[in-house]
């Protein structure tokens, strides 16, 4: 009999955004399972830093990493488990897609390294522009050549792992996404981001960004539509989807 249970779609929250913007537009698991869009998969949240078991590859139909103020290279003890679940999920074939915080500890799970950006940080609307490799890719196939997106992020991505693919940087950033495997990508842009989210994001470190000589107005001034970006959660969802079809569907 076809099971009628679609394996849930696992949002894993690893962080948790600022105060004031949280109590005015929610958190970023709000804003990832919003991009999701319809979708036929039950969305479950589950965060390691409380403790919340993370499940077995074969019990979910994908996973969603979130963004974090954490940092991959401080080797958290819930940060280095999250980092070998990822691994488990990744050798299974189970759809993967890490955003920031979870973009980089992907690659450092798999291989590669995570660190300290030595422009700094990087904040706002930008530019992103794919590699050719994109062209044949499942996530990022048909999407324009470049097109904006918000960042905020004060690491990346320094080194891939060996298999992984390249598919998308800019001048700042080397590394804006890549996939590992057939199903498992790293964005370390914020397709969950509207501008609103993006426009606090520049206002909270404000000061921080005056410090290092940045214009935190001219930035706000700066943040813009990024409709493209936003489609890849759903893009993802339905991934997940066909994912979770072939996997329940009956033999035969």
């Amino acid at each position: 009999m076809e099971n009628t249970h679609p394996r849930p779609l696992a949002i894993i929250k690893t962080g948790d955004t600022f105060e004031p913007l949280r109590a005015e537009r929610g958190d970023f698991e709000n804003w990832m399972a919003d991009g999701l869009g319809a979708t036929r998969l039950p969305v479950v949240v589950l965060d390691p830093r409380r403790g919340d078991r993370l499940p077995p590859p074969d019990r979910i139909s994908g996973a969603i990493v979130s963004g974090s103020h954490a940092m991959v290279s401080h080797r958290e003890a819930w940060s280095e488990a999250t980092g070998r679940w990822l691994a488990q999920l990744v050798a299974h074939g189970t759809p993967v897609l890490g955003i920031c915080f979870g973009h980089q500890l992907l690659a450092d799970a798999l291989g590669g390294a995570a660190g300290d950006h030595p422009a700094g940080i990087e904040i706002g609307t930008v530019e992103v522009r794919l590699t050719p490799e994109a062209a044949h890719d499942p996530l990022m196939h048909d999407l324009p050549a470049r097109f904006e997106a918000h960042v905020v992020h004060r690491q990346s991505a320094l080194r891939l792992p060996a298999q992984a693919v390249r598919l998308a940087g800019n001048d700042f950033e080397a590394v804006q996404a890549f996939r590992i495997g057939a199903n498992a990508w790293g964005l370390q842009f914020h397709p969950e981001f509207d501008a609103g989210i993006m426009r606090g994001y520049v206002d909270q470190l404000a000061g921080e960004l005056r410090a290092q000589g940045r214009d935190p107005e001219a930035l706000r001034e700066q943040v813009g539509a990024t409709v493209v970006a936003a489609q890849l959660l759903g893009r993802f969802a339905h991934i997940a989807e066909e994912h979770d079809a072939l996997a329940t569907a009956p033999p035969g």
